[in-house]
């Protein structure tokens, strides 16, 4: 069974790739790459500097992920620049290539074990910082639906109306803060440990949910900042608006398993934007919702991807370079001595009862 899931998901992941640029391609057909061009160039230089701003509290932010997982887990001889170099790499390439494909618990569990961790403490690490991520989404999802339930009618063309109505809206938001809600109580009131199967996973301390709950939104909040600041004021709804389409895109993406959300993204945030494509100013309007997401695939996707490869080839060539040096040390060791250090041959052969020649 397990082997069938490597495979199926790939295939779907593939699979949403393909109809999502399909889809897509039918939206931006008629837009032209000068246009995408005059969009890029629209976009003043303190707004690229903000973006890069957000991508930097975004990575902190799932660098806090890891920090937050290891405290949790009573381990703290591990420094602040290895947990983000760890976190910067496993994120980057999990978010590019696609969970499904290279998971990022991979790239954790051969980093953290040359620090001493066990493979069980590294799965309750990749698991807590799952969770964190998925609080996260449950926490500001849950608030944007509540602020604002006619968000949701924004995906009234991918959804059916009886999803995208304000009073379905609420009652969703709601239920992600009381499920929210549900876990600070667990922590504060010490509930029985989650058992799936035969892994199980304690509720934190107040303290560690605490920090989770700082942290998950941190991230996400600096990622959908990104595009905030990459659209142009004529189109921009807001910040809440953007992050709510920011959160509904990610997801829907993520869940697809397409490497990257390629085409997954585009599709949700193009359609949760709602141009009229009977304005005259339609194809401008798409070019510069475009070129928002493409910069927000540079900045948190496509850089970070470049740089977590240089990060990783540098730490197998010193996990290389250790293991080749200690094995050459082994090699150098002499061999112990047949003759006791300070005794002779002769004595030797004399105590064994043997006159020496």
């Amino acid at each position: 069974m397990k082997k069938i899931s490597e495979i199926l998901w790939p295939i779907i992941g593939l699979g949403a790739v393909i109809v999502s640029c399909y889809l897509l391609y039918g939206q931006l057909q008629t837009l032209s790459w000068v246009q995408l061009q005059a969009a890029f160039a629209a976009i003043p230089l303190h707004h690229f500097l903000l973006a890069a701003v957000s991508t930097l509290v975004a990575y902190a932010a799932l660098a806090w992920y890891d920090r937050i997982a290891l405290i949790h887990l009573g381990v703290r001889h591990i420094s602040w620049l290895f947990v983000s170099l760890c976190s910067f790499t496993t994120y980057a390439l999990s978010h590019n290539i696609g969970a499904s494909v290279f998971s990022g618990a991979l790239v954790r569990y051969r980093a953290y074990t040359s620090k001493g961790l066990s493979a069980a403490q590294v799965a309750v690490l990749v698991a807590l910082c799952s969770f964190t991520f998925g609080l996260g989404t449950l926490l500001l999802g849950g608030f944007c639906l509540v602020y604002d339930p006619y968000l949701l009618a924004r995906l009234d063309t991918l959804l059916p109306s009886l999803l995208t109505n304000p009073t379905t809206a609420r009652i969703v938001g709601i239920a992600m803060l009381g499920f929210v809600g549900l876990y600070v109580l667990g922590s504060i009131l010490h509930f029985k440990p989650l058992t799936i199967r035969s892994f199980k996973v304690e509720y934190p301390r107040p303290s560690i949910m605490l920090r989770q709950l700082v942290a998950a939104p941190m991230e996400l909040l600096g990622a959908a900042g990104i595009i905030y600041f990459a659209l142009p004021d004529s189109l921009n709804p807001g910040f809440i608006p953007v992050l709510a389409i920011f959160l509904a895109s990610f997801s829907v993406a993520l869940a697809s398993h397409a490497p990257g959300g390629l085409g997954v993204f585009e599709l949700v945030f193009l359609a949760a934007m709602q141009i009229n494509a009977e304005d005259p100013s339609a194809a401008a309007q798409k070019a510069a919702v475009v070129a928002a997401v493409l910069i927000f695939r540079l900045f948190y996707l496509l850089l970070p991807f470049a740089l977590a490869i240089v990060v990783v080839l540098l730490f197998e060539r010193s996990r290389l370079a250790g293991a080749l040096s200690s094995r050459k040390g082994s090699a150098e060791v002499p061999e112990p001595p047949l003759v006791a250090p300070g005794l002779e041959p002769s004595k030797i052969e004399h105590r064994l009862g043997k006159t020496p020649v």
